[in-house]
């Protein structure tokens, strides 16, 4: 086989590739059906965030301490996680939801579900 055709065939699936990447590049309603809270330094960041009705909403904790998720109207309520340790809840409706962490009570948050 020469280095010609060797070169040719390579771009030719190259290029084959490249298409496939686009064809299956996740659309923005996949790409927000899920989003992520990191709880470190004592903080939800971030400590608002927006996503669209039936997202879910995953909170990992990145601290050396335990911490926890709950709602204020009892909506949602994590148990206590340790490090690296999440909690996730799906947002079907949409509204404001505000939440903080029941064992650092200034710890708090707020998703809007659009």
């Amino acid at each position: 086989m020469n280095t010609r055709r060797t070169h040719t065939s390579l771009t030719a699936v190259g290029m084959m590739m490249l298409a496939a990447m686009e064809i299956y590049t996740p659309s923005d309603a996949e790409t927000t059906d899920s989003a992520k809270v990191v709880v470190k330094d004592f903080m939800f960041n971030p400590a608002s965030l927006t996503v669209k009705a039936g997202s879910t909403v995953t909170w990992v904790n990145m601290d050396d301490e335990p911490h926890t998720v709950v709602s204020d109207t009892g909506l949602f309520k994590s148990g206590g996680m340790d490090t690296n340790e999440s909690y996730s809840f799906k947002f079907d409706k949409p509204g404001t939801y505000h939440f903080a962490c029941s064992i650092h009570p200034r710890m708090v948050g707020t998703i809007v579900v659009q």
